[in-house]
């Protein structure tokens, strides 16, 4: 009988052990993503920098929501013309590309959740491309020609 218990005990307490993981991972696993502070327009977002192929093709698929002071920055290795779709998206965007410089070149405003597979596409080379929450663009004043600051080199948070 006295095994028994014993062997309940560690079954209980691995289960324990295993909640409080997962749960530290699900509250502190975003903030342990590389991430800048990014001013764009009037707004000032923490903005998640993804740089990988993988991650940049994920994006925000399959994410619930964006808060209003959250943005997702894709850095790419060089300019180009880089689309952009909505593929698996649960909630509107707005979709700012960036040249070399920083500065604004496109915008797509309210880029709907249901359009995949439709592409968004600047009609100049982009070296970086801006999510955010649908209607920050006008509700933050950004404009072509704005210029972004952040810094993709200085990030917060583990580099995975």
């Amino acid at each position: 009988m006295g095994r028994e218990k014993s062997w309940w005990s560690v079954v209980i307490v691995g289960l324990i052990l295993l909640l409080v993981g997962a749960t530290a991972f699900y509250v502190l696993g975003p903030q342990t993503q590389p991430h800048t502070t990014l001013h764009l327009g009037d707004g000032i977002f923490k903005a998640r920098v993804v740089q990988s192929v993988a991650e940049r093709e994920r994006g925000l698929s399959g994410t619930s929501q964006l808060a209003q002071n959250q943005a997702m920055i894709l850095v790419f290795d060089g300019n180009g013309r880089w689309p952009i779709w909505m593929k698996d998206m649960n909630y509107p965007l707005d979709i700012v590309w960036l040249n070399q410089d920083k500065k604004v070149i496109y915008i797509v405003k309210n880029a709907p959740p249901d359009s995949y597979p439709k592409t968004f596409l600047p009609k100049d080379a982009a070296r970086y491309v801006v999510e955010l929450p649908a209607g920050m663009v006008d509700q933050k004043t950004i404009t072509v020609g704005t210029e972004a600051g952040f810094d993709e080199n200085n990030l917060d948070g583990v580099r995975r």
